[in-house]
């Protein structure tokens, strides 16, 4: 069974993509809902891309699901743009 699948419409991480040099954006999918969605640059839009994608646009939103990836891998991080 998936392990994300309860939670899955409203947000979505994949730890394992995180990389140094991420790029966070928003964009509507279909019907007007906003994501914002957390990107590895390094994988140029293949496999291994997303990092994370969370409903709507509110950064306490966002930041809460970013902080569900472990601060070790966090701390991959040196850019997003």
């Amino acid at each position: 069974m998936w392990n994300q699948k309860p939670h899955a419409k409203k947000w979505l991480i994949f730890p394992d993509n995180i990389g140094k040099r991420l790029s966070i954006d928003e964009t509507s999918l279909s019907n007007g809902e906003l994501y914002t969605i957390l990107t590895n640059k390094s994988a140029k839009g293949k496999k291994g891309t997303i990092v994370a994608m969370v409903a709507g646009t509110k950064a306490e939103t966002v930041i809460a699901i970013i902080e569900k990836i472990p601060l070790k891998q966090r701390n991959l991080v040196t850019e997003i743009t």
